[in-house]
């Protein structure tokens, strides 16, 4: 092209997106994650412009990344619960920007027709005074476990993960060791069945679980009430390299604004399983049929290409 560029190919060609370089997303690969990866990918291709790019690995290979700045952006960093993000973010080189989920939680928990019971279903409630993990030695064996009925079986997370070991200690902390087997199923799908299982046939079940996922999307469980000094404030915000941060303002000013309700959330999640969606496919029927929520995030320009885009 020749002659002088005009004033907005200029100020363009100075930005991450418009200067050619990539923005590189961590790969996570928990359902929540990747949709809000696949989300924010989409807005920024199809709003701004800019070539993305998710790179695969575990949580904690990628955090390490977004200190180099080999990867820009992890969508969601749940704040303060890695040693790698929190030692990264003492030196400086991320920061938490935004809160895409606000609400999310984790803890025990039972079907709700446990407690209330279910007149559509015909299920009295069998445990109607259950409010708190330390009502659970009242309640033993309505949990029995198959192999020791002697005893209640609680479901672990599979071990490995990091709230494995929180949860044994908890079984300690209420003094439940010795009541409840710790059952660790082999995997994130395995504690999935075991509620979906028990779930469709009312029988009972006591299990750790979180939120935002497709489960509580999908069935009503209830949260155990903890004692108040072992509540965690859970807060989670958008993971970006520090380098990031300073070249990209017109981008951290979108990513910081990315927000999806927890109960919309859990619905466009189980709405995933149901319909056997990719994260992709998910991002962009959210961004079909929710403009009233994504709109608020970007500029009017923006708003118009992502519209067009995702008609």
């Amino acid at each position: 092209m020749t002659g002088a560029m005009t004033m907005t190919q200029a100020a363009s060609a100075d930005t991450w997106c418009g200067s050619g370089k990539t923005v590189k997303f961590a790969g996570i690969n928990w359902e929540s994650g990747m949709f809000l990866t696949d989300l924010m990918q989409t807005v920024l291709e199809k709003g701004y412009g800019c070539s993305t790019d998710a790179l695969p690995g575990n949580s904690i290979t990628m955090e390490q990344a977004l200190a180099n700045n080999d990867i820009q952006v992890f969508a969601e960093e749940w704040i303060g619960r890695s040693d790698a993000w929190n030692k990264a973010a003492a030196a400086g080189k991320v920061v938490g920007v935004g809160a895409p989920i606000v609400g999310a939680t984790e803890g025990w928990y039972v079907p709700r027709y446990l407690v209330e019971g279910d007149a559509k279903r015909g299920i009295k409630a069998s445990a109607p005074d259950l409010k708190s993990i330390a009502d659970l030695s009242r309640y033993v064996s309505l949990f029995a476990d198959p192999e020791e009925p002697g005893k209640g079986r609680f479901y672990n997370c599979p071990a490995g993960w990091t709230c494995e070991l929180e949860n044994s200690e908890k079984l300690k902390e209420y003094s439940l060791e010795d009541k409840f087997v710790n059952f660790r199923p082999g995997t994130g799908p395995a504690l999935d069945a075991a509620i979906a299982s028990s779930y469709k046939r009312g029988q009972p079940i006591l299990s750790y679980y979180w939120s935002p996922t497709a489960m509580l999307g999908k069935y009503d469980l209830v949260q155990l009430q903890e004692k108040p000094e072992d509540v965690k404030e859970i807060k989670i915000q958008v993971g970006v390299s520090k380098a990031f941060e300073g070249e990209a303002p017109e981008l951290i000013d979108v990513l910081s604004k990315v927000n999806v309700p927890i109960d919309m959330l859990n619905k466009s999640l189980a709405r995933q399983t149901d319909e056997k969606l990719s994260s992709a496919e998910l991002a962009k029927l959210f961004l079909k049929e929710h403009p009233e929520i994504w709109k608020q995030w970007v500029s009017a320009e923006a708003a118009d290409k992502i519209t067009a885009a995702v008609q």
